[in-house]
């Protein structure tokens, strides 16, 4: 675990979720209690512009059939700016998934979830899944440069209910 992370805000199985709002890379407010209803993925990444940030972000994008018959809205979370994260979607040519900037305050998102890494200053590389109901169904870190399982994810979005 990275020193410096307040371990006492990691999501926990069970517990309602922490409500947010980010602007995305077209710079439309996201806001996580507005999609009660449906289930969520908050895919965490440190960087925009790097490679395994950038297969991480592509897997939700090339996945959103499948995202969309389970019920689920997938975003990226990382403290990139709007204009980063809008030329970065589009030289990457995702046109679908949310890319959200947790740039200001800095990385507040991720220090709301116990995943910012205050010795890099980006957050850790994580899954979150938030179920329909607004409760954690779903959490995992993973090893900054390892490449998140996307079939892992949809599995365990195939058994939230």
């Amino acid at each position: 675990m990275q020193e410096g992370r307040n371990m006492q805000n990691m999501p926990k199985i069970g517990e309602k979720a922490k409500n947010f709002s980010l602007p995305d890379q077209n710079d439309k407010e996201f806001t996580l209690a507005d999609l009660k209803g449906k289930k969520v993925l908050l895919s965490f990444h440190p960087l925009a512009w790097t490679s395994v940030c950038s297969k991480q972000m592509k897997s939700l994008e090339d996945n959103k059939g499948v995202f969309d018959s389970l019920n689920t809205v997938a975003v990226g979370v990382s403290i990139d700016t709007v204009p980063s994260k809008k030329a970065w979607a589009d030289s990457l040519g995702i046109k679908n998934t949310r890319l959200l900037s947790d740039f200001w305050p800095h990385g507040k998102v991720a220090m709301l979830h116990g995943i910012f890494r205050n010795k890099d200053g980006f957050s850790e590389r994580a899954n979150i899944i938030v179920d329909e109901k607004q409760k954690i169904a779903f959490f995992k870190v993973h090893k900054i440069g390892e490449l998140p399982n996307i079939q892992e994810v949809i599995d365990a979005l195939r058994v939230v209910s």
